[in-house]
């Protein structure tokens, strides 16, 4: 199909919804704006990083809390390669805020932890995020019996694999 046509389908979503998927052309990649205020909006321009299913830069409203990034990120990445079987009990939800001070030159940063099956901290309803802070999301899980097995049997494996190599050479 034409790039008219790809254009056209972007074109229609971005009219049908407030959401809009910007991109400038730096150097050899480039960087994603994705536009969730409306035009003539004060807005912050706040980067999600991290463990979160649509990472970019994003242009929110003002007075944006943490919860409604992730929302705008469109939730938690929760499919990476063989973790997709995650026993989400065992999952903690870790996600940083950092900001720059102006003043002191130094990252100020804000942490909230939780389990996935507990509720959230009200302080991330609180927590109103500003211009240029960074939320960067991670999902951490104990290791299972599973992961240990895998680190076991692959070093018993290149193990093995020396010993005979090394077998090998001493016999011829």
């Amino acid at each position: 199909m034409p790039k008219f046509f790809y254009a056209a389908l972007l074109l229609l979503f971005a009219s049908l919804s407030s959401i809009e998927v910007l991109y400038a052309q730096q150097g050899q990649g480039g960087d994603r704006f994705i536009r969730i205020a409306e035009l003539g909006e004060l807005v912050d321009s706040v980067n999600v990083w991290g463990d979160v299913n649509s990472s970019g830069r994003y242009l929110v409203p003002e007075g944006t809390n943490v919860t409604e990034i992730i929302s705008y990120g469109l939730g938690y990445n929760t499919l990476r390669g063989r973790e997709a079987e995650l026993d989400w009990s065992a999952v903690h939800l870790e996600i940083k805020v950092s900001r720059l001070d102006e003043n002191e030159r130094a990252m100020e940063v804000a942490y909230f932890r939780y389990r996935y099956h507990d509720p959230e901290p009200v302080e991330m309803y609180d927590f109103i995020l500003e211009n240029n802070d960074i939320v960067t999301i991670q999902l951490r899980r104990k290791p299972s019996l599973r992961d240990y097995v895998q680190v076991i049997s692959s070093t018993i494996g290149a193990l093995a694999t020396s010993i005979l190599l090394i077998e090998r050479l001493r016999g011829d």
